[in-house]
């Protein structure tokens, strides 16, 4: 499981990924899983590449939002049956928490990266693809989505890769605890009415739309919106007096952009502002 230390190259818009497509247009960065014969499942190599990929991120300007989905119609049955769960039935304990570990990367990585994340999700969207799911900003739905954290259907408990944490910050203690005890699916019309979607839509019109959602990010005022995503995650572990405090200095840090003054400029000449993300 040894690999070489972040080799995604930038600009993103040049990088050829090796186990996912990657294109790069309008400030939006579109990821996607391919492997449609599969159903998109996750390999040892996709977890790393993958992680590497949301980790550099930060280090791309020209990307703005990333949005992520699925080849085929389905977005991902999870880690691959025989390239994934096969081999570590046979690992000792030390070989399992460095897997587990590598997953868990993952979603870390998800949640450090600067850009907000829209998931467009259709079909199968299972196990590790729920939490690829999860670990994004905002969730887009075909009608035919359906999500389940399948862990306990293998024998395992559902306090994978974050979905303890997480998951129920989302829907509800009540709902996630359902969810993570039973395996069982989540439709898009549940997910959209408990708020792990954040709307469903049209057959076939659930990329373009994630699209859309993210170029509309992506022309916003990119240190904002940075500093949005991450107080979203710090907050989690403040109480509400600190979070006040932490605001008030990430707002003050937002007044002193170019891009806030170009909005001040723009509503003074009755004009819609062009932020350059400075």
């Amino acid at each position: 499981m040894s690999r070489p230390a972040n080799p995604v190259s930038i600009p993103l818009a040049d990088y050829l990924p090796q186990h996912f497509l990657l294109a790069v247009a309008d400030g939006v960065a579109t990821v996607t899983l391919n492997r449609p014969e599969r159903k998109n499942p996750l390999t040892f190599e996709s977890y790393r590449e993958l992680t590497d990929f949301f980790r550099a991120c930060a280090f791309d300007d020209a990307v703005k939002a990333v949005v992520v989905t699925g080849s085929g119609g389905n977005f991902s049955s999870g880690g691959d049956v025989f390239e994934i769960i096969g081999p570590l039935v046979k690992m000792d304990t030390k070989g399992l928490t460095a897997f587990t570990r590598m997953t868990g990367d993952l979603v870390k990585a998800m949640r450090a990266c600067p850009q907000p994340i829209v998931a467009a999700v259709e079909g199968i969207c299972a196990g590790a693809g729920a939490i690829v799911a999860m670990a994004s900003d905002m969730r887009l739905a075909a009608g035919d989505a359906k999500v389940a954290f399948l862990f306990n259907k293998v024998g395992l408990a559902g306090c994978d890769m974050g979905a303890c944490a997480i998951l129920p910050r989302i829907i509800g203690q009540s709902r996630a605890s359902e969810l993570l005890y039973t395996g069982r699916f989540m439709t898009a019309e549940e997910g959209e009415r408990w708020g792990f979607f954040s709307r469903v839509v049209a057959a076939g019109q659930v990329l373009p739309e994630a699209k859309s959602l993210a170029r509309e990010i992506a022309l916003g005022p990119t240190f904002a919106n940075t500093m949005t995503k991450r107080m979203l995650a710090m907050e989690w572990a403040m109480s509400v007096e600190e979070a006040i405090e932490a605001e008030a200095v990430a707002q003050a840090l937002c007044m002193t952009t170019a891009d806030f003054t170009r909005a001040f400029e723009a509503f003074a000449n009755k004009t819609k502002p062009v932020f350059q993300g400075n």
